[in-house]
């Protein structure tokens, strides 16, 4: 097996340019520095998998990236684009989704209301918006079955569904999740997964953060692996056949081993 490195990974075949491109990464909370060394790239198409244990500064980074926290050091690129300069909504304009962590939906609002919110800024009007509604609805037929239902109705599972839909509405060509499997059955987890695979056939690039590693790697493509604010390993999913190296770097080097990072 190929261990991973700390470098970020540049796809084989046709030239592409990234997505997202992060270098250098530096940003926490006021005085309080959380990252400061994280660079990584997600590619159109691709799901980018950014793993690590609790504090490891993984939510930090996107709330970064998506101008929630102030940006210390380094650089945020969207398709080329620096924009980390750029005030939260001008990046969602850029075409820059987010789906936090906690499911935040409206739950007094109906799914379809939810779904229709999420394509405000787009100043599209209800009726031009019905092709996109059916595509959400043929991602998760579970919405369509209860499309005039508030959302706090909804299970956690539908929930989730329901909060990447919302995201896919504002048609953004970067999507960034933040552990859209906390606190749902392993079942519903699968089916999660299983939309992320279907979304990024579409060409979208997705930026997935997720504690449940298995089911991140069995999605991604890329995988980066963060330690106390940085980056300490980063390769395909592919070289990641046994979870060995991500588990050295969750838990630390095990007992007798001779793997070198």
């Amino acid at each position: 097996m190929t261990d991973l490195s700390t470098d970020p990974v540049v796809p084989s075949g046709p030239s592409v340019s990234p997505m997202l491109s992060v270098r250098d990464m530096v940003t926490g909370y006021g005085d309080l520095r959380v990252v400061w060394d994280v660079s990584f790239d997600v590619y159109p198409g691709q799901v980018t998998a950014l793993l690590g244990r609790n504090g490891a500064g993984k939510t930090t980074t996107l709330r970064a990236i998506a101008g929630l926290n102030k940006l210390n050091g380094g650089s945020v690129k969207l398709d080329g684009e620096d924009i980390a300069g750029l005030p939260a909504h001008r990046r969602i304009r850029a075409g820059l989704g987010m789906v936090q962590e906690n499911k935040r939906v409206f739950k007094r609002r109906s799914v379809e209301v939810n779904l229709m919110l999420g394509a405000y800024g787009r100043g599209v009007s209800r009726r031009k918006l019905g092709g996109d509604l059916a595509e959400i609805y043929e991602l998760f037929p579970a919405l369509r079955d209860r499309a005039k239902t508030p959302a706090g109705q909804l299970s956690g599972g539908q929930q989730q569904m329901l909060a990447i839909g919302q995201a896919i509405m504002g048609k953004p060509k970067m999507l960034m999740l933040d552990e859209p499997s906390a606190g749902l059955a392993p079942a519903i987890v699968l089916e999660v997964m299983e939309s992320v695979a279907t979304l990024k056939k579409s060409g979208l690039g997705i930026l997935l953060v997720e504690q449940a590693v298995e089911a991140a790697v069995g999605v991604a493509d890329q995988v980066a692996v963060l330690d106390v604010g940085r980056v300490v390993m980063s390769g395909p999913a592919g070289s990641v056949d046994d979870l060995a190296v991500i588990r050295d770097a969750y838990f630390g080097r095990r007992p007798g081993s001779d793997r070198q990072h």
